[in-house]
């Protein structure tokens, strides 16, 4: 990667950019201005990104966009993200959800992070083509069901602290957090059926594409219980945490690297693995002393990674092209995604309570709840260049800021007023 002037950038320089930044960012966050750390890393990437544009036009002889932008240029987001920080990222979250409290709300999960995912890609797909019909940059219908899939996968970062805080019930909270767990995993495997379509790799059919979901998102649950399986009998076997530790590591980067050699959903595996060691191995397998550094190291990954992420969203606005109308597709997506999201809630809600099965959930939490994050900004920057690359990616980065930004900072009073919850 080239850098500053020509000067080279090697993988190991640009992570350690990132995660200097990434601490410094964090620091003044935690002293001065208290933000949610997804939030604060997203509003602040974006203000440092409007001050290097703001430089460069008062000084054009400033060459500070045009370095940033070769910077993250040289970041393969597809190697980056989908075949590094997502495993990590599903690992540890899965690692944190109780699975008494997922069970009972078992159906809401299942139903909203399949037929939820699908139902929203068809709504966001097809009034994504009319609005970029209406607004003169036209995109074939296969890319724009390609963008309904990517974005509608659901982000539980920054929502469950404010869950936590504000006492919601466990079911609600393990329910957002399952969701948003599994749909990743979904989302990624329906992206990749689609976008095959979109290319022209591959040709589509309801069938063909029934049945590559079935191997991808089954395959990664029987990978992830024989991952998990295997790594919870090899920590019950030994009780020493540096070992065990390693273990984990192991089933992850093993795991997913598996799970690409197999073909299928490395995402789904290592939630499923996740919430196998997360309860069983915690419960069963670790002593106490194992159990409180294997918890606190995942903790410190999830938050550190989750920090680079959203402070890449930030610095992204640098990426994206000076075009009004990619702007106003963007601004009218905001609206369409939040429809779909509602209509693709509400519709398997309304089911499931017929069948008395949706106790102790609410509906406007689950809507404001489902924020958009990292994974959606990391499938759209994965996209290969075509027509339609710039317009997704535009419209992604769109919907993900409000998504961060509106949507992060008013969750807590939104939840406090609609919710089943208590205090903040």
């Amino acid at each position: 990667m080239k850098g500053m002037h020509g000067l080279a950038l090697s993988a190991f320089d640009a992570a350690a950019i990132l995660v200097v930044l990434t601490a410094v960012l964090a620091c003044l966050n935690h002293r001065l201005i208290g933000l949610p750390s997804s939030v604060a890393m997203t509003v602040m990437g974006a203000v440092a990104s409007l001050m290097v544009i703001a430089i460069d036009y008062l000084l054009p002889a400033s060459d500070l966009s045009a370095m940033v932008g070769t910077f993250l240029a040289g970041i393969d987001f597809e190697t980056t993200l989908m075949d590094g920080m997502l495993s990590f990222l599903l690992f540890a979250g899965a690692l944190h959800v109780d699975w008494g409290d997922m069970q009972r709300g078992r159906w809401p999960i299942l139903v909203l992070s399949t037929i939820g995912v699908l139902l929203s890609t068809l709504i966001v797909g097809g009034g994504f083509f009319f609005l970029t019909w209406a607004i003169g940059v036209p995109l074939p219908p296969s890319w724009c069901f390609v963008f309904g899939a990517l974005i509608s996968p659901t982000d539980p970062v920054a929502v469950m602290g404010v869950l936590k805080r504000a006492a919601c019930p466990p079911t609600l909270q393990a329910t957002v957090a399952g969701e948003s767990l599994f749909n990743d995993g979904v989302g990624v495997v329906v992206v990749a059926i689609l976008l095959a379509a979109a290319t022209g790799s591959e040709p589509f059919t309801a069938m063909s594409a029934m049945q590559s979901f079935a191997l991808e998102a089954g395959g990664g649950v029987l990978l992830g219980l024989a991952v998990g399986s295997i790594g919870f009998w090899a920590m019950r076997s030994i009780d020493e945490y540096n070992v065990e530790l390693m273990i984990t590591l192991a089933m992850v980067m093993g795991g997913y690297s598996l799970g690409r050699w197999l073909h299928v959903s490395g995402p789904v595996a290592m939630a499923v693995a996740g919430l196998l060691i997360g309860n069983a191995g915690v419960a069963f397998a670790m002593s106490e002393e194992t159990r409180d550094h294997v918890l606190k190291f995942w903790a410190l990954v999830d938050e550190l990674l989750n920090a680079i992420l959203f402070l890449l969203i930030g610095l992204e606005l640098i990426a994206i092209a000076p075009d009004g109308r990619l702007v106003l597709i963007g601004a009218i997506a905001v609206p369409l995604v939040l429809l779909a999201r509602a209509l693709s809630v509400a519709a398997p809600l309304a089911a499931l309570k017929w069948i008395a099965l949706t106790e102790g959930l609410s509906l406007p939490v689950l809507l404001w709840g489902g924020m958009r994050g990292g994974i959606s900004v990391a499938l759209a920057l994965s996209l290969p260049d075509g027509p339609g690359r710039s317009i997704i990616l535009a419209a992604t980065y769109v919907v993900v800021l409000f998504s961060v930004i509106v949507q992060g900072i008013t969750i807590g009073p939104f939840f406090r007023r609609f919710g089943p919850c208590e205090g903040s």
